[in-house]
C-alpha cells in the first residue's frame, strides 16, 4: 500500500519541507521510493513552488525526469490552488505506474535473452548462412590453397624428373595412375586363367589318410615312399 511520510521540516521562513512517497508493492513485493522537496515562493499559490528530488530508490534517470515534468505540468493547472497534495498524489499515481513498467521491462529483458539464445542455438545446427561476401571470401582462400597445392606438386615432380628425391610406394601410387590398375592389367593380359598341373594330385587320391588318427603323421607318407 502507497505511504505518504511528511518527514522533515527543512525550514520554516521560507516554509521548506519533504515529502517520501512509495508506491504499491510490485510482483515481487518491490516498491519504488521519492522524496520530494518544496518551498514555498512569497506569492504560493499564484505561484508554483520550488521542488527537487530529494532522493529516490529504485528509479532510473528516465523515471526521475519524467516525474519532474509531471509535476510541472501539474502545477502549471493548478496555479492559485493550494496544491501540494496535487502534486503528491499526481507522483503517486506515477510511481504505481513505475512499478508496472519495472515489471514490463525485466520480462521484455527476458523475452529479449530467450530469443536470442534461440538464435544462438539455430546458428549453431544450421550453420553459417552463405552471402555473396562469404562465399567470395570463402573462395579466395579456397584458390589460393589450391594454387599453392598445385605449386607444390609441380616442385615435386620437377624434382622427381630432376632424379632429387625418391618417392615411398604410397607416392608413387598417389603420382602414377597407372598403378592404379595394374593388377587388373595384370589378370587381362594372362587371360585370366591360371594353369595346375593336375598330376601332382593322383598320387594323393590313392592313398587311405585317417586324419583323425592321433597317430597320424602326414611328414611320414613321404619318408617310407623313399
Amino acid at each position: 500500500m502507497e505511504t505518504l511520510d511528511w518527514r522533515m521540516v527543512l525550514s520554516e521562513t521560507p516554509t521548506s519541507f519533504t515529502i517520501t512517497v512509495t508506491s504499491d508493492a510490485g510482483e515481487n513485493d518491490e516498491t519504488v521510493e521519492v522524496t520530494l522537496q518544496f518551498t514555498y515562493v512569497e506569492k504560493y499559490p499564484d505561484e508554483v513552488p520550488l521542488w527537487e528530488i530529494y532522493s529516490q530508490e529504485n528509479l532510473e534517470d528516465s523515471d526521475i525526469d519524467g516525474i519532474l515534468t509531471l509535476l510541472k505540468q501539474q502545477a502549471e493547472e493548478n496555479i492559485g490552488m493550494v496544491m501540494i497534495f496535487t502534486l503528491v498524489t499526481a507522483v503517486q499515481e506515477k510511481l504505481n505506474e513505475l512499478v508496472d513498467e519495472i515489471k514490463n521491462r525485466r520480462e521484455e529483458e527476458k523475452r529479449r535473452k530467450e530469443e536470442a539464445a534461440e538464435e544462438a542455438e539455430k546458428v549453431l545446427f544450421q550453420g553459417t548462412v552463405v552471402t555473396i561476401e562469404n562465399f567470395l571470401s570463402w573462395k579466395a582462400k579456397f584458390d589460393l590453397e589450391m594454387a599453392e597445392l598445385r605449386r607444390k606438386r609441380q616442385k615435386e615432380e620437377e624434382q622427381l624428373h630432376a632424379g632429387k628425391i625418391k618417392l615411398t610406394g604410397k607416392q608413387l601410387f598417389e603420382t602414377d595412375h597407372n598403378l592404379d590398375t595394374s593388377d587388373i592389367q595384370f589378370l587381362e593380359d594372362s587371360g585370366n586363367s591360371v594353369e595346375v598341373d593336375e598330376s601332382l594330385f593322383q598320387d594323393l587320391e590313392e592313398l587311405d589318410l585317417d586324419e583323425d588318427d592321433p597317430d597320424f603323421d602326414p611328414l611320414a607318407l613321404g619318408s617310407d615312399e623313399d
